[in-house]
């Protein structure tokens, strides 16, 4: 249980950092309400869903050599390590410009947070990395069983996080202070950096054994 805890803490983790998706959500919420912003993450969600079953796929055969675990956890520190820090980096920026848009609907509100994420080139290596070294860590312990659970608490830490970036935004307005979103980001930068801490050992372990 503590470890299913874990992987639900990693999607939150993964999701906290304050960039494109989270402001696009704020202005969403702010503007127009909580379904707008709820939407609009899910968009983004099922973009990441679509490229985690695409490193799935492509990687659940190869993933238990040695060779192949010992770089799927490296460069998952690498990501995480280099997306905590920019989120450390980026708890200076103020998120407190929104720009005017045209009413949107709730289907153009899912799309927009959907082709945000998908032509985000970022993307794909961010979840190659992530979700290739959990495959890794999982793979090399339990079956496939359990590598379908996990992912699924992966998913389920950013839809959390998704409904909360909706509340806060909408029905919390007096919170979105420059300290809260500071906050935020520094303490999801943090855990980025632990998380990838951990993996990087793991893959000198491989490496060194």
């Amino acid at each position: 249980m503590n470890i299913l805890f874990g992987y639900v803490f990693l999607g939150l983790s993964l999701s906290a950092p304050i960039g494109p998706i989270n402001a696009a959500q704020l202005n969403a919420g702010i503007k127009r309400g909580f379904w707008y912003a709820w939407l609009l993450g899910l968009g983004a969600l099922i973009a990441d869903i679509i490229y985690m079953l695409v490193v799935f796929m492509g990687s659940v055969h190869l993933i238990k050599i040695p060779f192949v675990q010992a770089f799927l956890w490296l460069f998952g520190s690498f990501i995480l390590i280099y997306s905590g820090i920019e989120s450390l980096k980026s708890s200076r920026i103020l998120v407190s410009e929104f720009r005017k848009q045209k009413e949107q609907t709730y289907m153009k509100a899912f799309l927009s947070g959907f082709f945000l994420s998908l032509s985000n080139p970022m993307t794909i290596l961010f979840w190659l990395g992530i979700y290739g070294s959990v495959l890794a860590d999982t793979a090399s312990k339990y079956d496939l069983k359990h590598l379908i659970i996990y992912s699924c608490a992966i998913i389920s830490g950013i839809l959390i996080w998704d409904v909360t970036m909706a509340g806060i935004a909408s029905y919390a307005r007096k919170w979105l202070t420059d300290r809260v979103l500071k906050s935020i980001s520094i303490l999801s930068g943090l855990s980025l950096v632990i998380f990838g801490l951990h993996f990087g050992y793991k893959g000198i372990q491989f490496i060194l054994a």
